[in-house]
Parts: C-alpha cells; structure tokens; sequence
C-alpha cells in the first residue's frame, strides 16, 4: 500500500497570508518526497478557506521543480468550472512539465456556495461533469474534434500541443454504486468516506474490487486510492486536542458541503455539528501508534492500494511536517516499498 500526503491547504487564519500559506504546501511535498511517500495530492476549490488551491496544475508545476520522485495528484480538479477546450491545453502543459508525474483526478464540485458563485449550480454539476469529461477525453486523445450537445457545441478543433503520453486519470466518486460503475468504465478510483465509518469504507473497496473483478485482464492495471483524516498521537491528550481540531473543522466543512454555505469575506463559518467527538474519533485515524497501526492493517487487507493521509487540521507547518516525519519512521515501514527503499538508501 502506498502513502500519499494530502498537503495542507487550510486557512483558518486568514490573515496568515496566501504567501506563507503555499509555502508552507511547498514544504510539505518536498518533506514528503524525501520521507519516500509515493505522491502528494493537491485540492481545487476556490473563495474559501478550506481545500484552498485555485489552480492546482499551477501548484503541481511548481512541485515539480521542488521534488524528484512522488506523483503529483489532483484532489481533484472540478471539471464543471473549467471550459474543457483550454483546460484540455494546460492539462497537457502540466503533464510535460512535470515530465509525466501529474495524475489528473476530476470530479463534478462538491460545495454549493462556491458552485453557485462561479455560475455552476451543484444542481447540474453532475449533468455538466459527464459532459465535460467526454469533451476532455476526445480533446486529449484525438483531433479535429467536434462536439453537439447542452453545455458544448464547437466545431472541429485540435489541442496544441498534443499529448506527450496518455494523461493519466483518476474519478473522484464517494457512492459505492458509482465507484462500481467508474471502474468498469476503465478509470482509476479516488474516493473517501470523509468523517463516515468504516463499514462505509469498506462498501466504497468492495464496490471497487467488485467492478474490476468482473473485468477480468482488462482492469487489473486499475487502482484505488482512499483518502482519511490522519493524524499519529504521541499519547491519548494529544489525540483529544486534534480530534478536537478536527470536529472544529468539520463544522466548517459541513456548513458548505451540507449546510446553507455561510460565508464572510472567504472565511466559512463554523456551526454545530450533530456528530459528537466521540463519534467522529471513531470515523477518523487519529491515533496513538498501534491503533493507527491496526486501522491501517484494515485497509491494507481490504486492497486499498494507496492510501491519502489529510492532516489538513489547521495546525502550525512545523507540527505538521514533525507528524509526517513520525508516520514516515514508525508507521510507513510497515506497509510501504517505497519508504523502505528510501531507508535502505540512507
């Protein structure tokens, strides 16, 4: 199983500023290249303070030049708010420009307010993502495209440059049927049962494996990668004060993924959540050694084949380099080819 740091892109401080704020992502990706993860993630959302990365293939560029060998993820790109005959033409900019590491995960947008803002209601975000991911495709894989149909009508037309390599593709899907129906349509898998259990986990893989065992030879190449809230304690009032954190942070991210989207000057208002710490301490693996230990064995044996560690917690940058640096030496060895290798090298 393979490890891949979600790098931190929450601004609870807005004062803090957008400088330090990227910096302090930078930092993290080249931590998490030496430490022997195997890539790093970069979200897309735009005019909040959580997931804030407003052009994410920007950001991967820039990792780029910084690191030599992790993959570098979108979590993901929100095809609906994009013009697909543009952004087909910096996908494959990205791509040569980080000499073929980008993995481009889509997705259709998940928080309303900022949908609605930037003129692509969550109502017909589904309808508009599938459209948009025909167009993408046949812009990055033909030429002289033409296309008919609601949200696009163009005539023949061709991307420049082309494609270097096949860009590699990922679909962001959460309901077990969709992943079911994701892999059979030949994509890799991105998903996450956000604050939910683990018998929701374990629907969203077997949804997966479902799918790719019914393809037989032709989706044995596919992958799944799964995305938790992580965090490894030295002790159990070190647990307390980040699940803590972490219930701070869900009631601003319910207010705009389920809630009415309230929202000042970016800063997204935090409300009262129904789950209660103890709940979302279940649902979450922020723990002590041995439990993070025991979760993660779950997910090994389940056949998750990478898994996305967030610890976007709104902790200080040293705090969250210091616990990659811990998963990497107590934790990844266990699980991880590629950090052992990095071991042996040292």
């Amino acid at each position: 199983m393979d490890f891949n740091h979600f790098i931190s892109a929450y601004y609870p401080d807005t004062s803090y500023g957008g400088d330090r704020l990227f910096d302090d992502m930078i930092a993290q990706a080249k931590l998490a290249d030496d430490l022997g993860y195997a890539a790093v993630s970069i979200p897309e959302h735009h005019l909040i303070n959580i997931l804030l990365t407003p052009a994410p293939l920007m950001m991967a560029v820039r990792l780029a030049s910084e690191t030599k060998h992790v993959k570098l993820m979108t979590s993901v790109a929100v095809l609906p708010l994009h013009d697909m005959r543009t952004y087909a033409g910096e996908v494959v900019m990205a791509d040569i420009l980080t000499n073929g590491r980008l993995v481009l995960g889509v997705g259709r947008g998940a928080f309303t307010v900022e949908m609605a803002r930037l003129g692509s209601p969550i109502e017909s975000a589904r309808e508009k993502f599938d459209e948009s991911l025909d167009v993408l495709h046949k812009l990055l894989t033909e030429e002289d495209v033409s296309f008919e149909g609601k949200y696009y009508s163009f005539k023949p037309l061709t991307i420049m440059p082309r494609p270097v390599r096949p860009i590699q593709m990922m679909m962001a899907v959460m309901v077990p049927e969709g992943i079911h129906a994701c892999t059979k349509r030949g994509f890799h898998i991105q998903t996450t049962p956000l604050s939910g259990s683990k018998e929701m986990m374990l629907e969203q893989v077997n949804a997966f494996h479902r799918a790719k065992a019914e393809m037989g030879d032709e989706g044995a190449h596919l992958t799944l990668s799964l995305s938790r809230v992580t965090w490894l304690a030295k002790d159990d009032a070190e647990k307390r004060r980040m699940t803590e954190a972490a219930h701070d942070y869900y009631s601003r991210f319910d207010n705009v993924y389920t809630g009415p989207g309230l929202v000042t000057g970016g800063a997204i208002h935090p409300l009262p959540r129904k789950q209660t710490i103890e709940e979302l301490s279940d649902n979450l693996m922020i723990c002590t050694k041995q439990e993070l230990i025991d979760k993660l064995a779950v997910y090994d044996e389940a056949g998750v084949d990478e898994i996305i560690l967030s610890q976007n917690l709104g902790s200080p940058n040293e705090e969250t380099m210091d616990n990659m640096r811990a998963i990497a030496e107590d934790i990844m060895p266990l699980f991880s080819a590629r950090r052992r290798q990095v071991m042996a090298a040292e």
